[in-house]
């Protein structure tokens, strides 16, 4: 099941008074929407009385939560490392442009991480080390010995070389939204589903515009 399948079986939508179905609950007289739990996949919603609605609890992060964004920080954390290696061995502009991109987003990304791990007393420290370590657990991550190819290489070869490890990594990354998302045991807490969604979003975009630079480099 997607983690947008499983979304909708358990998140609370409020419903706004532009509804075009005539099927869809009347507003109360108050004027408030009503508010619709949605039902498993295939099954219809329920509306919730306003005692029910004002019973329902936030739900919280988990451990699968913590774990999932202290392995993306230091994820996050390679890809800024082979993005830093792009000026002076690139030859293509459009390269330059994707890794300025990554660089704000991811590095905006980390910065939100760290502040979310720290408002709910988890452990941040040792998630800075060093990023040419070997991650080979963690989906996308490249080894020690390719990021000193990539490092070692430079023109044409550079650009084929990063575009490809870049759309693996990222491709990692997505992989990592989706298992826990898709797991049963995380990304119910709004801020963590929220963030976890951004990454997969954002990375598949860029995923999109290195594949088209790829095959551009390959015709070159």
């Amino acid at each position: 099941m997607t983690f947008l399948v499983r979304l909708g079986a358990v998140t609370v939508l409020v419903l706004g008074a532009a509804a075009c179905s005539a099927d869809e609950p009347a507003a109360e007289p108050d004027g408030a929407p009503p508010v619709v739990q949605l039902g498993a996949p295939g099954e219809a919603g329920t509306t919730l009385a306003p005692d029910e609605v004002e019973g329902l609890e936030d739900p919280i992060h988990t451990a699968a939560d913590v774990t999932f964004v202290q392995q993306m920080i230091p994820h996050h954390e390679q890809a800024l490392a082979m993005t830093a290696l792009v000026a002076g061995r690139a030859s293509s502009d459009d390269l330059a442009t994707i890794a300025e991109r990554i660089e704000a987003s991811q590095g905006q990304e980390i910065d939100q991480m760290e502040d979310w791990l720290t408002t709910r007393g988890e452990g941040v420290a040792g998630m800075h080390g060093d990023h040419s370590g070997d991650h080979s657990g963690m989906p996308g991550m490249l080894s020690p010995r390719q990021l000193d190819r990539l490092e070692a290489a430079s023109g044409k070869r550079f650009d084929r070389l990063f575009l490809q490890a870049m759309i693996r990594h990222h491709e990692g990354a997505v992989v990592m939204v989706e298992s826990l998302l898709a797991g049963g045991e995380g990304g119910q807490e709004s801020e963590v589903f929220q963030l976890a969604s951004h990454i997969a979003t954002d990375q598949a975009v860029e995923i999109a515009a290195m594949k088209r630079e790829l095959r551009q480099a390959g015709r070159e």
